[in-house]
């Protein structure tokens, strides 16, 4: 009996081999893109997205930082895992986020945003404008791949850099809301992260709407229904570094994360609006120049920015009544007063000039207008302050339904100005078919 069984048992094991081997070695997926929702909460008007974190996996709530230094979370309320990971000091992690601190003396049993011998960093909540120190640590993150079209299937990254925040921070955010999803000028903010993990190109593209939106990270097709891909026809501006950070509170020597572009005059029905271009530059200091903000829901100016803009637009709509200021906007109308198009309300077309007269974003009624009343249309414009750190910072009502995409590796941002030409709006990408 014994000569059958060896038989039996070499049989076996060359169907191991040759039926169960191969479909082992085969690679796993790698997705070319990935995308996140987002949605926009009503009473801040910040825009809000979901990703699924530890182990086992939890969905957590954040605020869209577009300029934000990396994700946080809040670690001291409920941050169970049994895949969380410390980053050591002076390890490759702690390098790569640039830490300069290291957390010796953390008294309580060791815990996520709690261990000694770990590197910090200094989450802040770019709303407030508020910050603390926090342990830079590596957890799973679960996500959604993309065809550009369509949604994919859920893609897992095993150690994901993120920073623990504390509890007071998530004071002025969202109801419900753990952290900030930082998709900064980083190298550990969520673009350069994910498209480290699976080796696609360092882009990643918002496209924000006054209902729901998408983050895409990697490059397009970035697809909307009826089938229109809105990353063609994009206009291309180089992105600025701002060599002195804009965060609440930084390691000295940090450049700044936020997006920076070079806006050299303002227009408003082609007419240039007479202001001090030497603010439209950033200084040495890191003041000054224009940068595009998704937690300010408006486009701030500075005051003498703030004033010639208003005073220009207000010049060109002479023949409509105003309206008493509804705060924080100061040139407002009577909405009966003024048509409607198929770009918002037909009102005097804003133009921010980037590096040649020819290279414009130009800003239509739906982006520049806010409806505060039934019967009442606003500028959507807020006055900045006299000395403020950055001199134009465009909120996000202007930046809707218009597709942003940043390409970190080129250094320079693609623009679409208003998609409501192409008859559709950031709103219209198909996240329920699975194709």
């Amino acid at each position: 009996m014994a000569p059958s069984s060896n038989h039996l048992l070499i049989s076996c094991i060359l169907f191991f081999f040759l039926y169960i081997a191969p479909s082992q070695s085969q690679p796993s997926f790698r997705p070319k893109a990935l995308i996140l929702p987002v949605t926009k909460d009503p009473s801040t008007l910040q825009y809000l997205t979901q990703i699924n974190q530890r182990t086992p996996l939890v969905p957590v709530k954040l605020t869209l930082d577009l300029g934000g230094q990396y994700l946080w979370v809040d670690c001291e309320q409920g941050y169970v895992s049994s895949s969380y990971k410390p980053a050591r000091c002076r390890s490759a992690q702690c390098s790569l986020a640039n830490s300069k601190s290291c957390t010796t003396e953390c008294f309580s049993s060791p815990k996520p945003g709690c261990n000694n011998n770990t590197c910090g960093l200094l989450p802040g909540n770019t709303v407030t404008q508020t910050a603390t120190s926090g342990d830079l640590g590596q957890d799973v993150v679960s996500i959604q791949s993309t065809t550009g079209s369509n949604p994919g299937q859920i893609v897992k990254v095993p150690n994901f850099l993120f920073t623990c925040g504390s509890t007071f921070l998530l004071e002025g955010l969202a109801k419900g809301v753990k952290g900030m999803a930082g998709l900064g000028r980083n190298k550990i903010a969520m673009p350069s992260r994910f498209s480290a993990a699976f080796s696609f190109h360092r882009k990643f593209a918002v496209c924000l709407s006054s209902a729901k939106g998408v983050v895409f990270f990697g490059d397009g097709p970035y697809v909307m229904l009826p089938k229109i891909d809105i990353s063609k026809s994009l206009i291309y501006t180089p992105l600025i570094l701002n060599k002195v950070s804009t965060a609440a509170a930084y390691f000295e020597g940090d450049p700044s994360s936020d997006y920076f572009i070079g806006v050299t005059s303002i227009k408003i029905n082609n007419k240039i609006v007479p202001l001090n271009t030497t603010l439209l530059k950033i200084n040495q200091e890191g003041f000054g120049g224009t940068k595009i903000s998704t937690v300010q829901p408006h486009t701030v100016l500075e005051t003498s920015i703030h004033r010639a803009v208003i005073a220009s637009f207000a010049k060109q709509l002479s023949g409509v009544p105003r309206v008493a200021g509804v705060s924080p906007f100061e040139l407002c109308y009577n909405a009966t007063a003024i048509g409607s198009t198929r770009v918002g309300p037909a009102v005097p077309q804003i133009d921010l000039v980037l590096q040649s007269s020819k290279v414009f974003w130009r800003i239509f009624g739906a982006n520049s207008m806010v409806q505060v009343k039934g019967d009442v249309l606003c500028l959507g414009v807020v006055d900045g302050g006299v000395n403020p750190r950055t001199s134009i910072v465009i909120g996000g009502h202007q930046v809707e339904d218009n597709l942003l995409q940043f390409d970190l590796a080129a250094s320079r941002l693609g623009f679409s100005s208003s998609l409501l030409f192409r008859q559709t709006t950031c709103a219209n990408f198909n996240f329920t078919s699975n194709v």
